[in-house]
């Protein structure tokens, strides 16, 4: 029998993404798409919005009714693309009904009640939660996903960074004593639909931005178990990721070292694709789940080049990806 999934938050970039990949997966009946009771969305079809839907999922998008029991009940599996806010408040809804969550924010990505506080502006009220939540990097959290309720899917800048470097972290190849920099560039889509003269397509030029303070610097220095600088950039292209990441390597590492960390790690993870030669762009992963990464090294530095499409490998496919492991799927069910 088909797990029953629900999408809340569902009129956005990722949520339309969720509902086309849970439409056509052969393990999860898509039996719902929640958005707010004051969204501009509420009563359409989700179709209307993203016509590219029409006939796949024709589902209308529901607003979400002040007593949420009956749907936490009715549903086995619940992905949330709503705000930090918002999620911190209906995942414990969710899970106390027995619903599992895959929260797309990131409401419950770091086990520090003081991280929320500086970094998202608010005060979480769920430590408990914060314990119990696995982070949802698929490639490296395999068991732990397979075993919990609540999963906090990385971050899409966290992603390909985490992907990119730590392999070489884990083997013990760079010389953290210089801190790796990461210069990341993101399309408009990343920003979300809300309209924003700040991520107008014809307003956005390629800029730096949250220089120093970008929340998803310390989700990847956690997770990673090393600092990073990291510096996210908007472009002017719609959708994907693209990370060029430099580090010094220890004293005597060689390429093929390099090679043999990322086939230990990933040789048997579909998802993501090592170059031999050569160096990944956005164009070899939008529209795709996959993670690509290549490298090159010279004077004792590596630079690392990752990429991946933000809202699929930095969102909803590695959200589903993360449901799949957690139900004991094939990974990549429903993704390739």
């Amino acid at each position: 029998m088909a797990q029953k999934a629900i999408v809340v938050g569902a009129s956005g970039y990722t949520g339309a993404e969720l509902a086309k990949i849970l439409t056509r997966h052969p393990e999860f009946e898509l039996t719902g798409l929640y958005v707010s009771t004051n969204s501009q969305d509420a009563d359409k079809p989700i179709s209307a919005l993203y016509p590219q839907l029409r006939t796949i999922c024709d589902l209308p998008l529901q607003p979400l009714p002040e007593d949420l029991t009956e749907i936490a009940q009715n549903a086995d599996l619940a992905f949330f693309g709503t705000s930090h806010e918002v999620s911190h408040n209906l995942v414990p809804i969710f899970l106390k009904n027995g619903c599992k969550a895959f929260d797309l924010s990131g409401a419950f990505r770091v086990n520090n009640v003081d991280f929320y506080t500086e970094y998202y502006g608010f005060t979480h009220q769920y430590p408990e939660l914060l314990e119990k939540a696995v982070y949802g990097l698929a490639e490296w959290n395999h068991e732990k996903i397979a075993q919990t309720d609540l999963v906090a899917v990385a971050g899409c800048y966290p992603t390909v960074s985490q992907l990119s470097l730590k392999p070489l972290i884990e083997n013990d190849l760079l010389d953290l004593n210089q801190l790796p920099v990461i210069n990341a560039v993101s399309g408009v889509s990343g920003a979300g639909r809300k309209a924003s003269l700040t991520s107008s397509f014809c307003e956005v030029s390629l800029n730096a931005y949250g220089v120093f303070n970008h929340r998803h610097q310390p989700e990847i220095a956690v997770h990673l178990g090393a600092e990073v600088i990291f510096t996210p950039h908007l472009g002017n292209f719609k959708r994907g990721i693209l990370a060029t990441i430099t580090a010094k390597l220890k004293a005597g590492v060689t390429d093929e070292q390099i090679r043999a960390a990322y086939r230990q790690y990933y040789a048997g993870r579909p998802l993501v694709r090592v170059y031999q030669q050569g160096l990944p762009s956005i164009k070899s992963v939008e529209f795709t789940p996959y993670c690509d990464i290549g490298f090159a090294t010279k004077n004792g530095h590596v630079i690392v080049v990752g990429a991946e499409d933000n809202l699929l490998k930095g969102a909803a496919a590695q959200a589903v990806q993360c449901a799949n492991i957690r139900y004991g799927f094939n990974e990549v069910l429903g993704l390739i």
